[in-house]
């Protein structure tokens, strides 16, 4: 079949439905296998920024075609830690047995916030799953802006925060050829910095983006401070009204938009069999910050800087007499 008969062969009516209060829409009207026209692509990535994720059922679909599907969104990103198909690397299989378990998605993160530009989205198709079990949830980071108080708000704005690839650097192992590999990807992927809360470039709309497994500590802040603060707005996740928890079916699809979604793959399946195929789309620019950098000496705690006293001491300065 050629590309113009293909392309007529898709003309169906896409209708998409909200199927959650504050993220979550099913799509249907369309099949996936088949070329998509560019105003389709374009209708899907406008409901994607205003629902956070899209649901298609009933997409049996290839490696091949979901490569294909991702490319009209943009180009692919090869994770650099997780497993693929090897002949196509930005091609991730995840296959989840008795043999081979569940490691490190059950964690509440954004995908590969340890880049400069983030991915803009995933895709995640489901070829064999677990009649129960293995569900993926999803948190809206905008709703857990907008559910914080107006201090808060005001507080965390102009604040930023490290972001690196931690969660990862066990598996370089401890023998010297381990960490001088690490060391190379440390050269190529060291810790960037991403605003606490940071704008939608679609909706306009400010959202939370940190997340445990990969923001390591906020900018100008000690390590309690930092972290204490960082607890608060991981717990965000864990609101059940912010959340869409997603049941798996064979031949189901995904999306979602990692700039605005986190989510979290649940590990009560093993050792039954959950496997999977995504693919990642990458980012095209650096997470837009809600608000104007704050002053770094307003974001130091009194107490982290050097008493006056002390300094006069080691000939710093003179303290200043009242």
């Amino acid at each position: 079949m050629d590309n113009i008969a293909r392309k007529r062969s898709n003309k169906m009516s896409i209708r998409v439905e909200q199927i959650n209060t504050y993220l979550g829409a099913e799509v249907t009207g369309i099949d996936l296998s088949k070329d998509i026209r560019n105003s389709e692509i374009t209708k899907l990535e406008k409901n994607l920024s205003k629902f956070g994720v899209l649901v298609f059922r009933d997409q049996p679909l290839t490696g091949d075609q979901l490569m294909s599907l991702g490319k009209q969104f943009g180009q692919p990103s090869v994770h650099p830690f997780s497993p693929n198909d090897g002949k196509t690397p930005a091609l991730i299989l995840f296959k989840n047995d008795a043999n081979t378990p569940p490691w490190k998605t059950d964690v509440w993160h954004s995908d590969e916030t340890f880049r400069d530009m983030p991915p803009v989205m995933t895709l995640l198709h489901a070829l064999d799953v677990p009649k129960f079990g293995g569900d993926t949830v999803f948190t809206s980071m905008t709703a857990a802006f907008e559910g914080l108080s107006d201090k808060m708000q005001h507080f965390l704005s102009g604040l930023e925060a490290y972001h690196d690839f931690i969660v990862f650097k066990e598996v370089f192992g401890k023998t010297a050829e381990g960490r001088e590999k690490l060391r190379e990807y440390e050269i190529n992927y060291p810790p960037t910095l991403h605003p606490v809360i940071a704008k939608h470039p679609v909706t306009g709309k400010k959202l939370i983006y940190v997340n445990p497994q990969f923001t390591v500590n906020i900018k100008g802040m000690d390590a309690n401070e930092s972290q204490n603060l960082l607890n608060q707005l991981y717990d965000l996740t864990k609101v059940p009204e912010y959340q869409y928890r997603h049941h798996w079916l064979n031949n189901t699809l995904v999306i979602w938009d990692n700039r605005s979604t986190q989510h979290y793959a649940v590990h009560d399946y093993f050792p039954k069999k959950r496997y999977m195929q995504r693919v990642t789309i990458a980012g095209r620019e650096r997470p837009q910050n809600a608000f104007a950098s704050a002053h770094i000496e307003k974001v130091r705690n009194r107490k982290t800087k050097i008493p006056s006293e002390l300094l006069a001491l080691y000939g710093g300065h003179t303290p200043t007499k009242e």
